[in-house]
């Protein structure tokens, strides 16, 4: 479509002998930029910036359960500074694993008390926000989110999300930039599959509100926060920057590194999902008019009259 725009105006510009050739040229240019107005930008998808799901104080929080903690070797616990850290259980008071487990200070465990109790009202109170967005995206359950890019918005499936390779989030420049997935009942993640966050996503604006269950296939790679209704199932060897957190049953850890992240610090721009297509309307365009200018200063200059030389 792009080439059928260019060569549009070009034959345009070269046709046109005629004394209005420049009016006609900037006609031809207007329309191959209309053309271009109409063309997808490559396979990402472009919608307003929605805005973070708060968490309260579940964000203290890197797993969360409702029953129970378990947990089979070398897992680690750990957050960025000021973050939190911390492990618990609420209404449920049991943790297993930890250790050879590790909870990585100044996070610390926390079972059945105050402190994990109100952190689960929060993550109940988070999902029904992040659960309760407005789609700009529904898919065809069940939907596979692999080989796909996504711009900041809010994706939801009826049913279930799964991820049988790897996704890319585009952060487009703007690191306030927010995706919001959302499963109607279950998520699952392939062995070795990945979230992978490209142009100033963060895993701290990545949010996926599991109707049920999480389960995150072994050696996998994933960002944001779960926030899954029921429980989570993280295989052997998974990474995850973010946050785990179940509502009312057991989170299931093996020999995994889970670290939440600091956001970096904001930069207040909500339109940059927009940019991207933008940037590349405007550099399209004003190629085609750079292109149509040059032509008609050639056809000014080859239709001037010449001077004939005088022999004196």
């Amino acid at each position: 479509m792009a080439s059928f725009a260019y060569l549009h105006a070009r034959q345009c510009q070269v046709s046109d002998r005629t004394a209005r050739a420049r009016h006609r040229v900037l006609r031809c240019v207007l329309l191959a930029a209309a053309i271009l107005l109409l063309l997808p930008v490559g396979d990402a998808y472009a919608f307003p910036n929605p805005g973070p799901v708060a968490l309260g104080a579940s964000g203290a929080f890197t797993v969360l359960a409702g029953s129970t903690v378990t947990n089979t070797g070398a897992t680690v616990i750990s957050a960025d500074a000021g973050i939190g850290g911390n492990l618990g259980v609420s209404p449920g008071s049991a943790v297993t694993g930890f250790p050879p487990g590790v909870v990585t200070p100044p996070g610390s465990i926390h079972t059945g008390d105050a402190t994990a109790d109100t952190a689960q009202t929060a993550a109940g109170a988070a999902y029904t926000d992040a659960a309760g967005r407005t789609p700009d995206v529904v898919f065809t359950p069940v939907h596979d989110l692999v080989g796909q890019t996504f711009t900041a918005g809010v994706y939801n499936d009826p049913s279930s999300l799964a991820l049988s390779g790897n996704v890319t989030l585009d952060g487009e420049g703007n690191p306030d930039a927010v995706f919001i997935f959302q499963a109607g009942s279950t998520l699952g993640t392939s062995s070795s599959s990945q979230v992978l966050l490209t142009n100033g996503a963060q895993a701290c604006n990545v949010f996926w509100a599991v109707g049920s269950s999480a389960t995150l296939g072994a050696n996998s790679a994933f960002s944001g926060t779960i926030l899954a209704q029921t429980s989570a199932t993280i295989g052997d060897s998974v990474s995850i920057e973010g946050r785990v957190l179940a509502g009312s049953g057991a989170v299931t850890l093996a020999n995994d590194t889970i670290n939440t992240p600091a956001c970096a610090p904001v930069s207040g721009v909500s339109t940059a999902p927009l940019l991207g297509r933008a940037t590349w309307i405007v550099t399209s365009t004003a190629l085609l008019v750079g292109a149509g200018v040059v032509v008609v200063r050639r056809r000014k200059t080859h239709t001037s009259p010449r001077v004939t030389e005088m022999n004196w």
